[in-house]
């Protein structure tokens, strides 16, 4: 990894080369994909590292083999739809936090993947399951973490992150998208989007319904009118009341398949971690 680059002229010798060119495609971000791969792993390390203090980090090893193996199913099958912009390039590493009372889910950029148990547990429908998947998967293939975080942050203070520079901000950036603290607050825009490419990326598997989103969304209203407290992925992921009807509007406008999967993968993934079908 690249060491001490966070001088004036380097992040000049950036901001030049993004302006007359597509710098990896960038999307608006004035980072390299090589950036967003950097700053992922640097936060993923400490998500791993916080959550593995706490005993809460399920490895991918040999006692969670059976786990991750059904849940590797799910993911893979909307990686691999082929509407995914960045599948090659990021590692879309998916793991599982050991906590039954969080329903959660989220993404850092460059594709490293979390979910706690406790959404795992709260959902009952596969469908379901695999839009909140498809939904965080978007935020970081349309790269909207990183955007944030660029807002968030500013250009060379992220960098200086990215390069394993500053691990004090690398602590609170972590802390931000696990959702311990503010968590990282979306606009409008950037929840649409990613909505709207869960329809696209769960159509493309021909095997999940589209608007599976959907269903999850209904599901967590009914929850927030029914307990005075917030679910966590609430908290973070503000739901507009047009929400549902817009992914179910785009799924009929896509004319994709609508009707639930089979639930093998996702009742064997909580077999697995113990959880009540």
């Amino acid at each position: 990894m690249i060491k001490n680059k966070t001088n004036p002229f380097y992040l000049l010798a950036i901001l030049t080369m993004c302006l007359f060119s597509s710098c990896g495609d960038n999307d608006g971000v004035i980072f390299s994909i090589q950036d967003d791969l950097n700053l992922g792993q640097q936060v993923s390390e400490e998500v791993d590292s916080t959550y593995r203090a706490q005993g809460k980090l399920l490895e991918r090893n040999s006692s969670n083999a059976q786990a991750y193996q059904n849940l590797d199913r799910i993911v893979n099958r909307i990686l691999t739809s082929g509407a995914v912009k960045y599948q090659q390039e990021f590692p879309w590493t998916v793991k599982i936090i050991r906590e039954d009372e969080t329903l959660n889910a989220f993404a850092t950029p460059g594709g490293y993947i979390y979910v706690y148990t406790g959404l795992i547990q709260y959902l009952e429908d596969e469908d379901h399951f695999a839009g909140v998947l498809a939904h965080e998967i978007a935020h970081a293939d349309r790269r909207h973490s990183i955007k944030q975080l660029q807002r968030d942050y500013g250009i060379s203070l992220l960098l200086s992150v990215a390069l394993g520079n500053d691990p004090g901000t690398l602590q609170q950036i972590a802390a931000q998208l696990a959702g311990n603290l503010t968590g990282l607050k979306f606009g409008r825009d950037a929840e649409t989007e990613a909505d709207n490419m869960s329809v696209e990326y769960l159509g493309g598997t021909d095997y999940y319904a589209c608007d599976g989103a959907a269903g999850f969304f209904v599901k967590l209203e009914q929850e927030a009118q029914q307990q005075a407290g917030i679910p966590e992925f609430l908290s973070t992921h503000p739901n507009p009341g047009n929400r549902i009807q817009n992914i179910e509007q785009m799924a009929e406008q896509k004319g994709c398949k609508t009707s639930s999967a089979p639930d093998n993968d996702f009742n064997k993934l909580k077999n697995a971690l113990n959880l009540k079908l």
